[in-house]
C-alpha cells in the first residue's frame, strides 16, 4: 500500500541536519568505488593481452567482484546497526581503495582475480552503508531527487573512468589507472571530520548483542525475498546494458579504444540527467510508477540503442553515428533514472532496526543474481553479434523488471525514525 508524503515535522527537520555532508560523502564512495568497477570494462582488451588470455576471461573477473559483494555488504551491514553508520563506512572506503591499487599492480591473471574478489567486498559494503546515512539524514521531501543523485554516483564512476582511460590508459597502459583508485582512502578523512552518526540509529539502535540482531533480521524474511527479487532485476538492467557497451563498440563498430571511451562518457551524462529527473519524479507520483515509466521507454529506445545501423537504415534521417550518440544517451537516462530511485525505494521498505543492513546486503544478493550477465553476453555476442546479444537482453530483462515492481509496494514519503513496522 503506497504512502502518501507527510509534511516533515520540526524535529525530523532537525534529525535530518548535515545531510549535505552525508549525501556528498556517500556519492563520492560509490563514484569511486563505481570508477575503479568500469576501469576493468574500458580496460579489458588491454589487461587480456597483457595476461595472455581472452576476454571473455577478464570479463569473468566482472563476474567475481559482483559475487563477492554480497560478503562486504553483509559484514558491513551487521556493523552499521550494532556500532553505526560512520565507523563501517570509514573502514571500508580504506579496505576498498588498498585493493584498487593493488589491482594495479597485479603480476598474472591469478593474483588478478583475487584482488577484484577483495575489491568486491569492499564495493558491497560501500552502497549499503553509505545510501544508508545518506538516506537517514535527508528530509523526506526532498529523498526521491537525493536518492537520484547518491545513485548516479555510479554513473558519475563510470563517466570518470571513461575520461581516465581517454587521457592515461591510451598512453601510460591500464595499470596507472588503478592507482587513482587511491583516492578513497582520503574520502575516510572527510568522513571522518565533516559526516555526523546517523540521528535514526542512534533513535532506534536497541540490538544488545549480535543475536538479538541477527533474530531482527530473520524476522523480516519476506521483504528480503522481494528486494533480492527486485534488485536481482534491477542489476540485470544496469550491468546488461553497461558492462559490454565498450567492447560493443570496439567488436561491432570497429570503434578505437579512445571513441569508445568518448561515447561511453556521452551516454553517462545521460545517466546522471536521469536519475536526477526521475527521483525527483519520484517524489512527486511514487517510487513504482517513476521506475516503470524509466523502464518501459528504454524498451522502445533499444533499437536506437544496440541496433543504429539498421535503424538508420530505416528511419534514413540520421547518420548511424549520430544515432549510436543519441541511442546511448537514451538507454542510460532511462537505465540510471529507474535506478535512482532505488536508495530511497529501499531505504523506505526497510525497518528502522535493521536500515543498516537489509538494504545493502539484499542490494549485493541481487546484484549476486545478475553476476553472470557479461560473460554470458560475451559468450552470446561472440556467436550472434554483440548488437543482437545486448538487445534480446534488454527486452528480456526490462519487462521482467517492470512485472517485479507491480507485484511490490512501496512506502513513500515515511519518517524514519518514527515508524517500526
Amino acid at each position: 500500500m503506497q504512502v502518501a508524503p507527510a509534511r516533515p515535522s520540526k524535529s525530523q527537520d532537525l534529525a535530518t541536519s548535515g545531510h549535505r555532508s552525508a549525501v556528498l560523502a556517500s556519492f563520492l564512495g560509490w563514484t569511486l568505488d563505481a570508477f575503479d568497477f568500469f576501469l576493468v570494462t574500458l580496460a579489458l582488451g588491454r589487461i587480456a593481452e597483457d595476461f595472455h588470455t581472452t576476454r571473455p576471461a577478464i570479463a569473468l573477473s566482472l563476474t567475481v567482484t559482483l559475487a563477492f559483494r554480497p560478503v562486504g555488504a553483509f559484514i558491513f551491514g551487521m556493523l552499521a546497526d550494532r556500532y553505526g553508520r560512520r565507523l563501517p563506512l570509514m573502514i571500508d572506503l580504506i579496505f576498498y581503495s588498498t585493493f584498487q591499487v593493488l589491482t594495479g599492480l597485479a603480476p598474472n591473471y591469478w593474483s588478478f582475480m583475487v584482488f577484484r574478489a577483495l575489491f568486491g567486498i569492499g564495493m558491497g559494503g560501500e552502497w549499503g552503508v553509505g545510501a544508508t546515512l545518506a538516506m537517514e539524514k535527508v528530509p523526506p521531501r526532498l529523498r526521491g531527487v537525493l536518492s537520484g543523485l547518491l545513485q548516479q554516483g555510479y554513473a558519475a564512476g563510470n563517466l570518470l573512468a571513461a575520461i581516465c582511460a581517454y587521457f592515461v590508459m591510451h598512453r601510460f597502459g591500464w595499470r596507472p589507472m588503478f592507482f587513482i583508485g587511491g583516492l578513497p582512502a582520503l574520502l575516510a578523512l572527510y568522513v571522518r571530520s565533516n559526516v555526523k552518526e546517523s540521528e535514526v540509529w542512534e533513535n532506534t539502535k536497541k540490538h544488545e548483542s549480535w543475536g538479538d540482531l541477527g533474530r531482527a533480521i530473520a524476522s523480516h524474511w519476506k521483504s528480503f525475498i522481494y528486494l533480492v527479487l527486485l534488485i536481482g532485476m534491477m542489476a540485470l538492467v544496469s550491468h546488461g546494458t553497461q558492462d559490454l557497451y565498450p567492447t560493443f563498440l570496439m567488436k561491432q563498430w570497429a570503434f578505437s579504444e579512445s571513441q569508445s571511451s568518448l561515447l561511453t562518457a556521452f551516454t553517462m551524462v545521460g545517466a546522471l540527467a536521469g536519475g536526477i529527473f526521475f527521483g525527483f519524479l519520484s517524489d512527486r507520483s511514487g517510487r513504482r510508477k517513476a521506475m516503470m515509466i524509466a523502464l518501459a521507454i528504454g524498451i522502445l529506445t533499444i533499437p536506437l540503442w544496440a541496433l543504429s545501423g539498421s535503424t538508420a537504415q530505416f528511419l534514413a534521417v540520421l547518420p548511424p553515428m549520430a544515432l549510436m550518440y543519441l541511442g546511448g544517451f537514451l538507454m542510460q537516462f532511462m537505465v540510471q533514472g529507474a535506478w535512482g530511485v532505488i536508495p530511497a525505494h529501499l531505504a523506505e521498505l526497510s525497518p528502522d532496526t535493521v536500515r543498516g543492513f537489509l538494504p545493502g546486503f539484499a542490494y549485493q544478493c541481487g546484484v549476486l543474481l545478475s553476476s553472470p550477465v557479461s560473460y554470458r553476453q560475451a559468450k552470446l555476442g561472440e556467436v550472434i553479434g554483440y548488437g543482437k546479444a545486448m538487445a534480446l537482453t534488454a527486452v528480456i530483462v526490462f519487462t521482467i523488471a517492470i512485472l517485479v515492481i507491480v507485484v511490490g509496494r512501496e512506502r513513500h514519503g515515511i519518517r524514519f525514525g518514527e515508524d517500526s513496522a
